[in-house]
């Protein structure tokens, strides 16, 4: 029986030993998946807290209920480590580890490279390697495969290489990882197969593609949609400003057409894990083949500079009350990069507080889901919310509209208010309401 079949074969019956390396937002929301399917799973990261919390059944991802992890881990399906010789004997290796951006808006490709170096010194006839790491088109065919042939492997016929790109939205109730269609691309059909045949166990539908290098422009496309249309209405705000009309109010009536439009919405800026960062690892590829992104380019120019504009109308709003940003205190509500989630990656949140910092304002913040922020060398931690925290502030910001805030409340105990979310405008009380 040949290496694919006897692996396919170990698929369908659940023999086979799976494993997921970057238990994050995506690793380990995989790693139960698989276990909830009755695969055993070999979870491992470099973080000792997080191995140390996994095998003792206790989640730290919102997405990852600590009741559903734990019963798995009791009953042996998922063990977690740190170290790669624990995956000498697995079958399949789903590689989750972080793509960052370096300040020069270039790949950080250290946690692909140190990963698959690591798997390539454990790999094995029969094992099945797929990359769920966003990256730039050609990272599968360039970084991975190399460094598993250079153990004599041969792709699609001993060892088997793919790339499936994750597509987590951290916090969304309606769409998780089994009811999220699944695109898988392999070097080979072969690969193709095998790897569709592993996601076909616990996600609802596959879609293959003709190769790794179409799957990973398939995700920078998702993600490059998201922020070419974030910027575009994002600048249509900067523009309805300038015309001294409501943008929220062109985009209600906009999107009564029942064809031909898709509605987006202005905000503080860009944040999160993939949309700031995802369209620059396409512009930076395309750069080596002296091609210039221009959109890509020109959206991240707009949504980068958000942070800034509703700076500047926070002064205009205290100006008008006769006061200055320096020694004005600031309360921003929610620093998280959206709504009921406690992640701070690339918030915009950040950089308006540094930017108010900077002119001399006293600015703390709360958020119900964030209990501290790191700014440089200093930490700043969540002020309790109460009617002295939004009464004593010469402005209150909000920046991200958690589901907890009782919009009424903020907008009663208030002076002022600059709402970047438009989620107060539903709401009456007596605060002044300034907006994007």
């Amino acid at each position: 029986m040949s290496l694919k079949q006897t692996l396919l074969d170990r698929i369908a019956s659940r023999e086979a030993r799976t494993s997921v390396v970057g238990l994050g937002y995506v690793g380990l929301p995989l790693a139960v998946e698989l276990a909830a399917q009755g695969f055993h799973v070999t979870a491992l990261d470099l973080d000792p807290n997080k191995v140390e919390r996994i095998n003792r059944g206790e989640s730290y991802i919102d997405d990852v209920p600590t009741d559903r992890l734990k019963p798995l881990v009791e009953a042996g399906k998922i063990t977690a480590t740190t170290d790669y010789a624990d995956l000498r004997q697995v079958d399949t290796i789903s590689i989750c580890v972080p793509t960052p951006l370096r300040k020069t808006k270039d790949p950080d490709m250290s946690f692909i490279v140190d990963s698959i170096g690591a798997i390539a010194e454990v790999s094995h006839p029969g094992m099945l390697v797929i990359l769920e790491s966003t990256t730039y088109p050609g990272t599968t065919e360039e970084i991975i495969l190399p460094r598993l042939m250079s153990n004599g492997h041969r792709a699609g016929e001993d060892i088997f290489v793919a790339f499936s790109p994750e597509r987590i939205d951290p916090g969304n109730k309606q769409f998780q990882v089994h009811n999220t269609p699944k695109v898988i691309g392999g070097i080979t059909d072969d690969c193709g197969e095998v790897a569709a045949a592993l996601y076909c166990t616990f996600v609802g539908e596959v879609v293959r593609v003709s190769s790794p290098t179409t799957a990973e422009m398939v995700k920078l496309l998702e993600n490059t949609f998201r922020a070419v249309n974030i910027g575009l209405v994002n600048e249509v705000a900067l523009m309805c400003d300038r015309l001294g009309i409501d943008v929220w109010e062109v985009i209600n009536a906009a999107k009564t057409k029942p064809f031909g439009f898709m509605p987006f919405y202005p905000g503080p800026g860009l944040g999160g894990h993939c949309i700031p960062v995802d369209p620059h690892y396409l512009s930076w590829k395309l750069k080596t083949l002296n091609y210039n992104a221009r959109f890509i380019e020109l959206a991240s120019e707009i949504n980068t500079g958000m942070p800034l504009y509703v700076v500047q109308k926070i002064a205009e709003g205290l100006n008008d009350d006769a006061k200055p940003v320096r020694g004005s205190r600031i309360v921003v509500l929610g620093v998280a990069y959206k709504r009921d989630v406690d992640d701070v990656r690339e918030s915009p949140a950040l950089d308006i507080i540094e930017l108010l910092r900077e002119r001399g304002a006293d600015v703390v913040y709360h958020d119900p889901y964030v209990p501290s922020i790191r700014l440089g060398e200093d930490t700043l931690h969540s002020e309790a919310y109460d009617d002295d925290l939004l009464a004593g502030a010469d402005c209150v910001v909000v920046v991200t509209d958690h589901s907890d805030y009782d919009w009424s409340h903020v907008l009663s105990r208030s002076q002022l208010v600059m709402d970047t979310r438009h989620a107060t405008f539903d709401y009456s009380g007596t605060a002044r309401v300034i907006g994007l």
